[in-house]
């Protein structure tokens, strides 16, 4: 599988999103989509504290076990696990990073990242503490999430010579296509920086499960999701570009799945697409999903979603 460039890591250009581990998937299941993974040549693994409770991270080390040198794995730090863990203070970047490195089962993380900005502490502090990680080795590289044009270059600025964020994780997908708006993408060129989306299949309108005006599928995303949140997905928006974008696909006879990957993958400043599975054969069908498309593809692709 092709693999780009996030700083000195070299990412399979489909991730996996471990959102789904320790809660939709207990040991087994994990342990099942990481080896299908591994086995179809996906490389990198995208976790955070919080997820599953913070069982994400427990069970994706379980489930490496010794193909651990296979993985790149990334994990986040600063988004509440209670009242006691969160934000991005200096002490708390390093105890928060320890008890990563503990429940991963692991000494070192190939890619720290800051999950949600600190309004409350100078980003040099908290760079400064990111320093002091990759110098002892616990952490190879750092990246970033929901951060702004601005926090980024103020992010670079406040590096220095020290180690700076190589990669920025924010949503993006054919239906959100904030980054190309907000300038984000831009500055990942100015800044040398990898974009990585998340909810790069909008949260399973792209994957080819959902029609619009059809019930949807049992045990989905979707399906499982509070009405508060589903509410925002399932609105008359996207239901009518989620149906030009099928009745695309079905017109050239590419599957909706393929376009939403490899549209994405178009961008070169989109370094992987970390989408969740909950099982080794939906692994593969997003390894088989990426082709290269036309520019008239694109052009259609960007006409539809604009």
């Amino acid at each position: 599988m092709e693999k780009r460039s996030l700083g000195s890591l070299h990412v399979s250009v489909v991730g996996i999103g471990c959102n789904n581990f320790g809660g939709r998937l207990d040991l087994a299941g994990t342990t099942s989509v990481v080896r299908g993974a591994l086995d179809a040549g996906v490389n990198f693994f995208d976790t955070a504290d919080i997820y599953g409770g913070t069982q994400s991270e427990v069970l994706l080390g379980k489930a490496l076990g010794t193909r651990r040198g296979e993985a790149v794995v990334a994990t986040k730090f600063g988004m509440p696990i209670d009242d006691d863990h969160y934000g991005a203070h200096p002490d708390y970047v390093k105890r928060a990073c320890d008890d990563s490195l503990r429940r991963l089962g692991t000494d070192y993380i190939d890619l720290y990242q800051l999950h949600f900005p600190d309004d409350t502490v100078p980003i040099a502090d908290t760079l400064g503490a990111l320093h002091q990680l990759v110098a002892l080795g616990k952490v190879r590289e750092i990246g970033c999430s929901n951060l702004t044009v601005a926090q980024l270059r103020d992010a670079k600025a406040a590096a220095g010579d020290g180690p700076a964020f190589v990669s920025i994780q924010n949503q993006y997908s054919l239906l959100a296509r904030e980054p190309e708006r907000d300038g984000v993408l831009d500055v990942c060129d100015e800044l040398g920086l990898g974009f990585l989306p998340f909810y790069p299949l909008a949260n399973g309108l792209l994957t080819g499960k959902y029609h619009p005006g059809e019930p949807i599928a049992e045990g989905t995303r979707l399906a499982l999701m509070p009405p508060e949140r589903s509410v925002h997905w399932l609105s008359d928006e996207f239901r009518h570009r989620v149906g030009a974008l099928l009745a695309y696909a079905e017109e050239i006879h590419v599957p909706i799945l393929s376009l939403a990957f490899s549209w994405l993958l178009s961008h070169h400043q989109v370094a992987s697409v970390i989408a969740g599975a909950s099982s080794a054969d939906q692994v593969r069908a997003n390894v088989s999903a990426v082709r290269q498309l036309d520019s008239e593809q694109i052009e259609r692709l960007d006409l539809l979603t604009a």
